[in-house]
């Protein structure tokens, strides 16, 4: 018999928003628009590895996507910076840019508010 833990909507929403934002990276950098002068690997190893580090509190979802929120805004200012330098790239750019927004609401959604006496 095995329990089954749920999870709050927002944090689901988190943890789709995180997987998504990876997959982005992998087809962004790794297929659709690979490296011109930087290898393959190390593009992949700056963009992806840092998403995957939350794994490590991944049995605190909250955790996890705290790590994953405060690492986003990183992916946001990449996200703003190429939408706003690569026309060919911008649609990828946007979407960076709504997952990250999308893991930053979460994270303030899931915040439990003090009741006042």
């Amino acid at each position: 018999m095995s329990t089954r833990v749920t999870l709050p909507t927002e944090q689901r929403v988190g943890l789709l928003a995180w997987t998504s934002l990876v997959v982005l990276q992998l087809l962004w950098h790794g297929w659709l628009f690979p490296p011109q002068t930087i290898p393959l690997w190390l593009v992949l190893a700056i963009t992806v590895i840092p998403l995957l580090l939350p794994l490590l509190a991944i049995r605190d979802p909250r955790r996890a996507l705290l790590w994953v929120g405060i690492l986003s805004l990183f992916y946001f200012c990449h996200g703003i910076a190429e939408g706003w330098s690569s026309s060919s790239e911008r649609w990828l750019a946007l979407a960076e840019i709504v997952l990250t927004l999308l893991l930053i609401g979460t994270l303030g959604a899931g915040v439990k508010r003090k009741r006042r006496n």
